[in-house]
């Protein structure tokens, strides 16, 4: 999945991009104030934002409302300070998802957000199947028909993507844009090589991988190895 961290003190952003990046291997991206968040938030390619309150330029209440107003459904949740109910019934009712209040627990925050994502996904379990593919979202692990599946973390990463999707077609460029910071040279064929190892492994024992490639448009995963025939 792909973070969006709108926070203006440094360290802090860094610390949760860091632990966003490395206990669930979310691509992140940091802006510092109001205006670049909504700038950045305009691209439609994040499936959460988190969003600090105090912004220089605009602030987060600010942001909040500019998202909304376009029409954006991604989920939101709002860092603040403020302990007031009456702010964080504002905040509610402006289109915030959830709010956490400074100081706060890192590890409450990635509970938190993985939470948003499963239910921005419509999901409220942390279990997805497709077929005999069982994906533990908590736990970053996978099985088909019972046997389990070593991936590395991009591979990993790659097929949750797809499993939250089945059966719709997801192109090359989906997958940059949503496993990928802005830091990543788009131009690489890092994605075919990801997925062609994937289907390998995925290939389970009657030799049928669930993930088709579609030449020119991308991959799909598929419920059945039926459907693969």
């Amino acid at each position: 999945m792909r973070v969006l961290v709108v926070e203006d003190e440094v360290r802090l952003a860094e610390n949760v991009a860091s632990a966003l990046r490395e206990s669930s291997g979310f691509a992140v991206d940091c802006a510092e104030d109001g205006e670049t968040g909504i700038a950045l938030a305009g691209n439609r390619c994040y499936d959460l934002i988190i969003l600090d309150l105090m912004l220089p330029k605009i602030d987060g209440l600010g942001v909040l409302r500019d998202i909304r107003a376009s029409k954006d459904r991604t989920p939101v949740l709002i860092l603040t300070a403020r302990a007031e109910v009456g702010s964080k019934v504002n905040l509610l009712n402006a289109g915030a998802d959830d709010y956490l209040s400074k100081p706060f627990d890192l590890g409450e925050l990635l509970a938190r957000s993985k939470a948003l994502l499963r239910r921005g996904k419509g999901i409220a379990h942390p279990t997805l199947q497709a077929g005999d593919l069982v994906v533990n979202t908590l736990e970053q692990t996978a099985f088909r028909a019972g046997v389990p599946v070593i991936l590395s973390r991009m591979e990993y990463r790659i097929l949750e993507y797809m499993m939250h999707r089945p059966r719709v077609i997801v192109s090359k460029q989906e997958l940059l844009e949503h496993l990928y910071d802005y830091n990543w040279e788009h131009h690489s064929n890092v994605i075919e090589v990801h997925v062609s190892n994937l289907r390998k492994k995925m290939g389970g024992a009657d030799g049928m991988s669930l993930i088709q490639t579609l030449r020119g448009r991308g991959y799909r995963l598929l419920l059945t190895k039926a459907e693969n025939s």
